[in-house]
């Protein structure tokens, strides 16, 4: 049985470790959408979108990846209290992402240049984008549901925003032209720290970790595969003609 100087030090480390993944995350989303968001002037001769809609979800994505640093930093400072009370501004805002990111898909799958910095077919690309947002409001919904165990909920949390950081790390320098094999790649390469941190300190690795991760790994082949369908053509002609 470990002490309680034993326990404390791991707890502290379990903080810090999270606290890492989620600024770490931080990082990337502002690397992938520095020159066409975050820093825009400074970049005027790079390409940026001009619909409203793109800035709002721009705006509510910044506001996610921020409170999943704020949120693991007030656990990491036992304050627990204010984390629980802000958690349910948390799952709002988690459905706003949703609604936000989908609109923002279709509406960059109908203009004629596609998605902003990504060298594919707007119709072909289109899957990628709904599938993440898929993911993201099963492992979000999934983290929302069990708040209550909270080694399961801040995997689930970690990866739910994993997920959304393959938008980010797409439009990279250098990456975007190498196309969704690279994106997806790097993508899964967060993965790594947290199944490298359960194995150190759990010796295993956890449920949520392993089937979670063989979810995300698993969908992306088949999102490659049923994107060049004529079958999902279809669907992704249907799809933006919704917007009119």
């Amino acid at each position: 049985m470990a002490t309680p100087m034993v326990a404390d030090a791991r707890l502290a480390g379990e903080r810090r470790f999270f606290a890492g993944m989620a600024i770490a995350m931080l990082v990337v989303v502002f690397v992938g959408f520095a020159r066409s968001f975050y820093l825009r002037p400074l970049f005027p001769e790079w390409h940026s979108p001009s619909e409203p809609i793109f800035y709002v979800h721009g705006a509510v994505f910044t506001a996610w990846i921020v409170l999943l640093v704020a949120q693991v930093s007030l656990v990491a400072a036992g304050r627990r209290d204010v984390h629980r009370r802000i958690g349910p501004y948390g799952a709002g805002l988690a459905v706003l992402m949703v609604v936000l990111g989908t609109l923002a898909a279709l509406t960059a799958a109908r203009r004629p240049t596609g998605f902003v910095d990504v060298p594919v077919p707007p119709l072909q690309f289109l899957a990628i984008p709904l599938f993440g947002i898929a993911e993201f409001a099963l492992l979000a919904g999934l983290a929302i549901a069990k708040r209550r165990d909270a080694q399961a909920h801040k995997r689930l949390m970690l990866l739910a925003t994993i997920v959304l950081t393959t938008a980010a790390i797409a439009r990279w320098p250098l990456v975007g032209v190498h196309g969704p094999l690279a994106y997806f790649g790097l993508t899964d390469v967060l993965l790594v720290p947290i199944v490298a941190w359960d194995f150190a300190t759990r010796g295993r690795l956890h449920p949520v970790t392993l089937w979670g991760g063989l979810l995300i790994i698993a969908l992306e082949p088949i999102q490659l595969v049923i994107s060049g369908t004529e079958g999902w053509q279809a669907v992704a002609r249907w799809l933006t003609g919704l917007l009119g």
